[in-house]
């Protein structure tokens, strides 16, 4: 499957440096900074950046590009020009790095994290995973994700949740997490460090589309909605996050006040779930909306 590369430009810290993300990952293990033209020897990508007078240093790392700039331009007079230009070359299909043959093979660590649901464990990696979350509810959904098939030939893998650093494994009761936690440990480490594919490139297709269409949605929300799925994003998915699962808006009905979300990893099916959402998401909405939200439902967990 051809890789179709988007950008996204990204603020950080620093008002000199921008991030510029791709939709796909643009090295395996590896990270590289680049002083100036003559360091960027390996990398055609980094070299071409350089030819841009503005470019200071340039910074290429799993999923992004990062451009440290001189003060003779404000990024917002030429950030969208970097952007394009970058997404041409990676469309053209050349190389970002040329690793050498001395090239050391980065160790991954793995481990494994309680949740709130005691049949999820969340295993985290010391290594971006993949650029959005994904939710594989059995082997058929996960034909276009090869580190997720191989989980569900472990007869106790239920579910699997892919997001950033980390994999929210859903078991079934047959097994204890004592008995297998060390076994999961050990599948990923091996599975990474061999630099297998976590996701196919078409998976990372099929997630764009569905994201253009939810941003298509988005525009067509009531403001309410709106106000809804902003809070969702900057305040209640970190949250849900850092226990191993995703929450996502499904729909607001403006006559019952009655918000309706889906859960996903961990979230799903999870026993507190209920009490997750009318003490912590369902109050919180209610104070930031005020008279405007009376409930909110779950509808799968």
């Amino acid at each position: 499957m051809e890789k179709n590369f988007e950008i996204k430009i990204e603020t950080t810290s620093n008002p000199g440096i921008i991030k510029f993300e791709a939709n796909y990952f643009l090295t395996e293990h590896t990270s590289y900074e680049f002083e100036n033209i003559d360091q960027a020897k390996n990398s055609p990508l980094a070299q071409e950046l350089f030819y841009l007078p503005f470019v200071k240093r340039v910074f290429i790392a799993q999923n992004f590009v990062a451009i440290d700039k001189y003060d003779i331009v404000a990024w917002p007079d030429v950030q969208e020009e970097v952007a394009e230009q970058i997404k041409n070359y990676l469309n053209s299909g050349k190389a970002v790095v040329t690793e050498t043959e001395t090239s050391k093979k980065v160790a991954i660590t793995i481990y494994a994290e309680s949740t709130p649901n005691p049949a999820v464990l969340k295993f985290v990696a010391n290594k971006k995973l993949v650029t959005a979350g994904h939710e594989f509810k059995n082997i058929d959904d996960a034909k276009e994700a090869p580190l997720a098939q191989e989980l569900f030939h472990f007869p106790f893998v239920k579910e699997v949740y892919i997001d950033e650093n980390y994999i929210s494994i859903n078991k079934y009761d047959m097994s204890d997490w004592n008995d297998v936690t060390v076994e999961i440990r050990e599948f990923l480490r091996n599975y990474l460090e061999q630099g297998k594919e976590v996701l196919s490139a078409n998976a990372a297709v099929v997630k764009s589309e569905v994201e253009k269409h939810v941003d298509a949605n988005f525009e067509q929300l009531d403001d309410v909605s709106k106000d809804i799925v902003n809070i969702i994003e900057e305040y209640i998915k970190p949250a849900v996050a850092s226990d191993g699962g995703n929450i996502l808006f499904d729909s607001y009905d403006p006559q019952s006040k009655v918000v309706k979300v889906i859960l996903q990893g961990a979230c799903s099916g999870c026993p507190s779930s209920t009490f997750t959402l009318k003490n912590g998401i369902e109050n919180m909405l209610k104070e930031m909306l005020k008279d405007k939200i009376e409930s909110v439902e779950a509808i799968n967990g």
